[in-house]
């Protein structure tokens, strides 16, 4: 089971042995600590659930620090949870630190994080519509258009692509590459983009639709 969470940094580009450039993303990954073993038996279902990012005790509830206590581990500001089939958690144990060499190059990842905020957005950025005549007797310019029959039903159907808040969805993107792995900095490069601003939690797991 590879599994980590992350912060992401930013992007850059690197040069690969053809000289041709890569985009890339620099996801600073782990160490992480496994926290909690979730199973069928206790829970309900198969998961992990590892800790990110060291936090002062003072700053946790005393909920979440018998919580830590209970694991062995010390404080720790971001909790994100992982389904995993039961022979993957046979190796885990509590307490454990899962590093970024738990990932090489040239794996598959799928990656999930907030997507940036957009506020509130027309028709045409939120979901790619086209615009009408640009000409001053138009009138019909960036507006959603029809909105259906007026008699019958006499009413808008749900899933009408309408002007709204646009941002903020939980998103993964699948089979992304890791091009690059930073021992000593905790990094990991992947090739293209991912969802978030910078600094925003992700999450990183090995693909499950990995292409061949």
């Amino acid at each position: 089971m590879k599994t980590l969470i992350g912060r992401k940094v930013g992007m850059t580009q690197i040069f690969d042995e053809k000289g041709l450039v890569i985009p890339v993303t620099v996801i600073e990954a782990g160490p992480c600590s496994v926290v909690q073993i979730k199973t069928v038996e206790t829970d309900g279902y198969d998961a992990v659930q590892l800790g990110f990012g060291e936090v002062k005790e003072y700053k946790v509830n005393k909920p979440e620090q018998g919580h830590f206590k209970k694991a062995s581990v010390k404080p720790l500001k971001h909790l994100r949870e992982f389904r995993a089939c039961s022979e993957c958690l046979a190796n885990v144990k509590v307490g454990d630190e899962i590093k970024v060499d738990t990932f090489s190059v040239g794996d598959k990842v799928d990656i999930q994080g907030i997507t940036k905020g957009k506020g509130f957005q027309g028709v045409i950025k939120r979901h790619g519509q086209s615009r009408g005549p640009m000409g001053h007797g138009s009138m019909y310019h960036r507006r959603p258009g029809s909105m259906g029959p007026c008699a019958t039903p006499g009413r808008v159907f749900k899933g009408k692509k309408l002007p709204g808040h646009m941002g903020v969805d939980k998103v993964t993107v699948q089979n992304l590459e890791i091009v690059k792995v930073d021992l000593d900095k905790n990094a990991i490069l992947i090739k293209g983009s991912v969802p978030g601003n910078k600094g925003s939690i992700l999450k990183i797991k090995n693909a499950v639709k990995a292409s061949k």
